[in-house]
């Protein structure tokens, strides 16, 4: 039986590489959650549309088109068809998603959309509310975490990859002022469920991590949880 599994954590706790490489371990599909709300946040800097203006935001979610394609166990973001994989990593996207996942009539598509696309189940979720508000019913459920410091050095590092030249310091404090917006949103905050498995990552390998994840969802499927 393909369960839904549900990752949670900050920017920088590893979860979305982690999401990736647990996806491939399992034969799931990978949900990327934030990419979702990166692409919202794409298309209304497109359309000069505020951050903060729900009614322009909830008439954008109802027209644009948002797609997720698994190509070679790679899952590629499309925005009215067209690729936008690589544009929504950016800083500014990064703080923009978090400003429109704010906004209820932004996530209230997002979490319809999430839902049916995990409605059968076989797919490894990743994000900041999915054991709280959008899969809050699967059990296997994992919160991932790590030190500040540490999640600056691979969001830092991740941006290297990416041909992003970036201050460190400053990409230090973006992801502060994120980790504060995150927390302190009116609207499905993030914060831990009470029954998601917490794991602190600092210090561990990514291939540990997803060793240590994809024994417990056999477990879980083992048990036909």
């Amino acid at each position: 039986m393909k369960l839904i599994v549900a990752i949670d954590g900050p920017s920088g706790s590893g979860k979305s590489t982690v999401a990736a490489m647990l996806s491939k371990e399992l034969g799931y599909m990978h949900l990327d959650t934030g990419a979702m709300y990166r692409a919202v946040a794409l298309a209304a800097a497109l359309d000069n549309i505020p951050y903060d203006d729900p009614n322009r935001l909830d008439e954008l979610c109802e027209r644009i088109r948002i797609d997720m394609r698994q190509h070679n166990d790679e899952v590629s973001i499309y925005l009215n068809g067209r690729d936008v994989t690589h544009e929504i990593r950016t800083p500014e996207m990064s703080l923009g998603s978090s400003a429109v996942s704010s906004v209820p009539q932004v996530r209230s598509h997002m979490v319809r959309l999430q839902r049916e696309i995990g409605s059968s189940g076989g797919i490894v979720a990743e994000g900041r509310d999915m054991g709280t508000v959008v899969f809050p019913d699967t059990p296997a459920k994992f919160y991932l975490d790590a030190s500040p410091v540490e999640r600056a050095r691979r969001r830092w590092l991740q941006l290297k990859e990416m041909g992003v030249d970036e201050d460190r310091d400053k990409v230090r404090k973006e992801m502060e002022e994120r980790d504060h917006m995150d927390a302190s949103r009116e609207h499905s905050p993030l914060q831990r469920a009470e029954d998601a498995m917490l794991f602190d990552t600092t210090g561990m390998s990514i291939d540990q991590v997803v060793e240590k994840l994809a024994g417990k969802v056999k477990e879980l499927e083992g048990s036909g949880a």
